[in-house]
């Protein structure tokens, strides 16, 4: 039986500092720091025990929230990086400078080689091509061979188009607007067989005669206003038989729906006007007085009194 007794001497007290026992959880105490040291298998175990039970314990107080928004914030800057990388890919890859501003958002812009430019701008129409800059212009540009580079940037109004020397300064700047742009999209075919199925033209469905003669009382100017690019459809195969224009309007234009035959299948295609110029054309199709020669004097026959 342990003697809990209080030793009466140093006799019995050195005995019972030296016994087997003290001894023993002396050395026990010894191996298990020397092992602590050596091996570190408390905090290995610790953190064993801390990993399983993780999942159990409550995510709360300043470090878990701080750990929370760097994680967040880490995601957000990884999607950002991945989406911009992505849109610049897709822009390289373009084959349209429409396709170019659509895959770059507002502020966004994607340097390409000179070639690429060239070859873009050679695939325009001509008269479209003039209008962005003349070929005799990018000829002078080329040939004084300090243009090296071309960054296109999307200012959400307009595709900026910069040709840049060896050291990127701006040796020219184009300027295409989005309303051109608009009208070069190749996405202009509807998903529609005739121009009924587009509600947005109902009532107000041509044949192409009466549209086209409509069309020739009006000068070239003004006629452009009403069908900027008439170039997107003499590509088209087929033959012009109806042509429908849009109640709605936005961004200052008005949709035109030209229905084509072509042998037994039927198709729509999609171009937009100026709206003041179409709101001329309508307004002479519907024996109208067609009468306002500017668009000062459209918007004064639009406003109430």
């Amino acid at each position: 039986m342990t003697d809990w007794a209080e030793p009466k001497n140093f006799k019995e007290w050195s005995q019972r500092v030296l016994g087997l026992r003290p001894v023993l959880l002396t050395l026990l105490v010894i191996c298990i720091i020397i092992l602590e040291m050596r091996f570190d298998w408390v905090e290995r175990v610790l953190g064993a025990y801390l990993a399983t039970t993780n999942s159990a314990r409550p995510e709360s107080g300043a470090i878990w929230e701080k750990g929370h928004r760097a994680r967040t914030a880490q995601k957000t800057l990884e999607k950002l990086v991945t989406d911009r990388q992505t849109s610049q890919r897709e822009a390289r890859n373009a084959r349209t400078f429409t396709q170019i501003a659509a895959n770059l958002s507002a502020g966004q812009g994607v340097m390409m080689s000179v070639d690429r430019f060239r070859n873009l701008y050679l695939q325009l129409p001509q008269d479209v091509s003039q209008e962005i800059i003349s070929a005799f212009d990018l000829l002078k540009i080329a040939s004084h061979g300090r243009w090296r580079r071309t960054y296109f940037e999307n200012s959400g109004t307009s595709l900026n188009v910069y040709l840049l020397d060896a050291e990127n300064r701006v040796q020219h700047r184009i300027d295409i607007p989005i309303s051109v742009l608009n009208q070069l999209d190749p996405k202009n075919t509807a998903a529609a067989v005739t121009l009924e199925d587009l509600p947005n033209f109902k009532n107000r469905i041509y044949s192409a005669e009466r549209f086209f003669d409509a069309l020739d009382a009006f000068d070239e100017e003004v006629r452009r206003n009403m069908l900027p690019y008439p170039q997107m459809l003499l590509k088209q195969s087929g033959q012009i038989v109806r042509v429908g224009i849009s109640d709605e309007t936005g961004a200052g234009f008005i949709e035109l729906g030209f229905e084509i035959l072509n042998g037994a299948r039927r198709m729509v295609i999609l171009v937009r006007g100026q709206e003041w110029a179409v709101w001329r054309l309508r307004s002479h199709l519907e024996d109208k007085d067609a009468s306002p020669r500017s668009f000062i004097d459209f918007l004064e026959n639009r406003i109430p009194k």
